[in-house]
């Protein structure tokens, strides 16, 4: 290995897609917004597809757009809706867009004129406060239901806050409040599971789960092992490796101090790629198994580790920063984030290597 390469698994995408639709009654669907959380929407969408997902979520229209290239054939799904004046692009793209608030209805509505409008999702805002139906639109559609006449609804959907902590107060509260809502409107299919929702039982079932993180290997339920198989691994060269004298530091700042004298590694990779700075003195990689920690602050392009019980490392060898001994929720909790972050933020300056099926 002669670069920083970022190996992906599509199949290992496909196959978490197919034992999270085993587990789910209804359908499910494949959420590839942010590019398929960074791992290249142009290998995940046709493997997904390839795998039997027929359903798909974005976040943006441009998303959609791209998206619709690849799959012409697909339910896509536009999570944050139609942008205004841009429904007739929705119309002739056959894009489904996620209505979270009686404005949205009526323009998705109006654009139609005399026809009935494209399929659509209605979205209740039941705890997330972000987007979707507060409660007082909510009650005035349940109170005029004739407001939805026309808008092509398919499926009303809400999305769960805390689905995973799997005694978070609020996942019942949510489900209820959705069940009671949907209740209203029997003629909708029903859209409430993520990831992690998938894993609180048979309550949470649906009519379509819309899972993301688990599909790229994050685990959705963090207090127990992961179900789900790894679909990224990261690893670099080393660059150089250095002498210092005890007392000596490394990187900016100096914030690393070596204690006795010691063998420092440079690797090619650094906060420009992705790597949080706040990984900083905290995060840990791996050489042929063992842990190797991080030697002072991440810099821009390059990151530097403590090699010193390790004599026979050499420039070369590569380092594992994201793999089977340090997968992406083991990177997030070093940098004090989430997987999510680590995946969405990995840069293009990587050799991307497809795995083989």
């Amino acid at each position: 290995m002669n670069h920083p390469t970022l190996t992906i698994d599509p199949g290992a995408v496909a196959a978490n897609w197919q034992a999270l639709a085993a587990r789910h009654a209804g359908e499910v669907a494949g959420v590839v917004k942010a590019d398929a959380y960074g791992l290249g929407a142009a290998l995940i969408a046709p493997a997904l597809a390839a795998a039997g997902c027929r359903s798909f979520f974005v976040a943006t229209l441009d998303e959609a757009l791209s998206l619709r290239a690849l799959l012409p054939a697909a339910r896509i799904g536009v999570l944050n809706g139609c942008p205004p004046g841009e429904e007739e692009t929705m119309r002739a793209r056959e894009l489904r867009p996620v209505l979270g608030s009686l404005a949205a209805c009526a323009r998705w509505r109006g654009a139609a004129g005399d026809d009935e409008a494209p399929p659509s999702f209605l979205h209740l805002d039941t705890g997330m406060n972000r987007l979707g139906l507060d409660r007082d639109e909510a009650a005035h559609l349940i109170a005029h239901p004739t407001l939805l006449d026309g808008l092509g609804l398919t499926h009303v959907m809400t999305h769960l806050v805390a689905a995973e902590e799997p005694d978070a107060s609020a996942n019942a509260a949510q489900r209820e409040r959705f069940a009671a809502f949907a209740a209203r409107f029997p003629w909708l299919r029903t859209s409430l599971a993520n990831s992690s929702g998938l894993f609180l039982g048979p309550g949470f079932g649906s009519d379509l789960a819309r899972p993301g993180y688990a599909l790229y290997g994050g685990n959705p339920t963090p207090t127990a092992a992961n179900p789900m198989r790894p679909a990224i691994a990261l690893a670099a060269p080393i660059l150089q490796i250095r002498a210092i004298a005890s007392g000596e530091t490394v990187g900016y700042n100096g914030t690393w101090r070596a204690a006795r004298p010691s063998r420092i590694a440079t690797i090619g990779v650094g906060y420009a790629d992705g790597l949080p700075r706040s990984l900083s003195n905290r995060l840990t990689a791996r050489w042929q198994g063992k842990i190797i920690p991080v030697a002072g602050r991440l810099s821009m392009d390059l990151t530097t580790f403590d090699v010193t019980e390790h004599p026979d490392i050499a420039p070369g060898d590569v380092i594992e920063l994201i793999g089977p001994g340090h997968d992406i929720d083991a990177i997030a909790a070093e940098a004090g984030t989430i997987g999510y972050e680590i995946l969405t933020s990995l840069g293009p300056r990587y050799r991307r290597v497809v795995k083989s099926v």
